[in-house]
């Protein structure tokens, strides 16, 4: 049976009456609930920021199942959407500072609702045209901010991918002939991604080799040259990479990134590839991931396949715009047309301030944690937004660090982390250093946090920790 523009099968028929809803209500619903619950808006800061449920409990209360009738009303569509979202953990909330991303603005979500609405992948120009002149113009954008005169690139993933794209230019640039021939043949402070990557691509996790860091988590250069000598002496090929971030947009903290750039006023880069992403500090919707390499054409040479039933070489427009050889994926999504978006909207001014206010706000909590009995900051000197802490109970203060004194230490984490379930109030990270536990609190919802902190914060951690406020400097 032929079809022509308009006309519909039975089964497509039937499937269309089928619909119990009106054309655009369910997308109706889905805005009211997110205006409702403030899911893009600074939240109250009373309500929790997650509505906690082991997995045995959520799994009873979610209507997980599936069946060949689907839902049958509008009200039960309505329910599903409910509850997703009161058992989701509210990103969009002052006190989450669980990870390393936040919420989105009203920005960053209409940018990605478009893009999910326009459904379409970015590995040719003919699939979406609008999607790769944006993300190419994004990417030459990136560089220049890093002081690269040209340069090449890609949206990825996420970090993780970005870090394995870093290895697998950096081995195809020194042995090209392994894309072909292929490959026969420690950990520390370095990022998990280093070692999945070295694991998934034929070297082995352990050849990640360790470099030693000084107290404050930083490498050390003297020891990465020393490094570096014994393992050519060992007959092996050493493959470094590097990442950056969004402080490229503060001019006041730019300077943390001395050696990645190349401006004058700065170290000549030393970084051939960059990781970085804006779905963190800066809040674009996750996901959202740039790859950028100094050598422009290296990520094609490295990943191009030439599958013929897509990247022809003879079609009717440039198609050097066909981008997809240049990644280890066809599908794709345009993630860089929400960058682009918020950038365009809000303009670099906003970006450059939350950077900053991101900073500030770190420094505040800093002085706080200095200024309150009980509480120790882990690093001497930070090096970003992150501050990481001790809290020292009664019992354990004025004795000396023995073994033994930061076993106990590692239980008090311990069982702070079991309160936190409990209190939901707050989502924050702990993470161990030489088996000792200690808080991590990220601040990436910048636009909230300065105003939270001069509101009081500092009473509410202590609370968090199931410290009574007014007791504070007293215990």
């Amino acid at each position: 049976m032929s079809l022509t523009n308009g006309e519909h099968s039975p089964t497509m028929k039937k499937y269309l009456e089928k619909n119990v809803f009106a054309e655009g209500e369910l997308l109706k619903k889905i805005l009211d609930l997110t205006l409702q619950e403030k899911l893009t808006t600074k939240d109250d800061e009373e309500r929790k920021v997650v509505n906690f449920k082991h997995p045995h409990e959520l799994q009873k209360i979610l209507p997980l199942s599936i069946n060949y009738s689907g839902c049958q009303s509008i009200e039960e569509i309505e329910n599903i959407l409910q509850q997703v979202v009161r058992y989701s953990v509210k990103t969009s909330h002052p006190h989450f500072y669980n990870q390393l991303f936040g919420g989105v603005d009203e920005v960053g979500l209409s940018a990605a609702w478009l893009l999910e609405a326009l459904n379409t992948n970015v590995y040719t120009f003919e699939a979406a045209p609008v999607f790769v002149i944006l993300e190419h113009y994004m990417v030459q954008q990136l560089c220049r901010f890093f002081g690269w005169d040209g340069g090449d690139g890609i949206f990825s993933p996420g970090g993780s991918i970005s870090n394995m794209y870093s290895i697998a230019l950096a081995r195809h640039y020194k042995y090209p002939e392994t894309k072909e021939s292929g490959l026969f043949g420690r950990k520390e402070l370095s990022h998990y991604s280093i070692q999945k990557g070295a694991s998934f691509m034929g070297f082995g996790s352990n050849q990640v080799v360790v470099v030693p860091s000084d107290e404050n988590g930083r490498m050390r250069a003297g020891a990465l040259r020393k490094t570096i000598h014994r393992v050519k002496e060992e007959g092996r090929e050493p493959l470094i990479a590097c990442w950056g971030g969004a402080v490229i947009l503060s001019d006041k903290h730019k300077h943390l990134l001395k050696g990645v750039e190349s401006h004058e006023n700065l170290v000549y880069g030393l970084a051939d590839s960059i990781a970085w992403n804006p779905h963190k500090m800066i809040c674009v919707a996750l996901q959202c991931s740039a790859f950028l390499v100094k050598h422009k054409g290296l990520l094609s040479e490295c990943n191009r396949s030439g599958a013929s039933y897509l990247f022809q070489q003879d079609k009717f427009y440039d198609v050097s715009f066909d981008t997809g050889d240049k990644s280890i994926q066809c599908g794709r999504k345009a993630d860089a047309f929400k960058l682009w978006f918020m950038f365009k909207i809000h303009g670099l001014d906003v970006f450059k301030k939350r950077v900053e206010n991101a900073f500030e706000a770190a420094s505040y909590l800093e002085r706080e944690i200095e200024n309150r009995n009980g509480f120790r900051l882990v690093l001497k000197q930070r090096e970003c937004t992150n501050v990481c802490f001790w809290y020292i109970p009664p019992s354990l203060r004025g004795q000396p660090d023995t073994k033994e004194w930061w076993m106990k230490m590692h239980k008090v984490s311990d069982v702070s982390e079991a309160r936190k379930p409990t209190r939901q109030l707050f989502i924050y990270l702990f993470q161990t250093i030489d088996l000792t536990v200690f808080g991590n609190i990220h601040d990436e919802n910048t636009s909230l946090w300065h105003q939270l902190l001069r509101a009081g914060w500092s009473r509410k951690v202590l609370s968090w920790w199931g410290i009574n406020p007014s007791n504070a400097n007293t215990l």
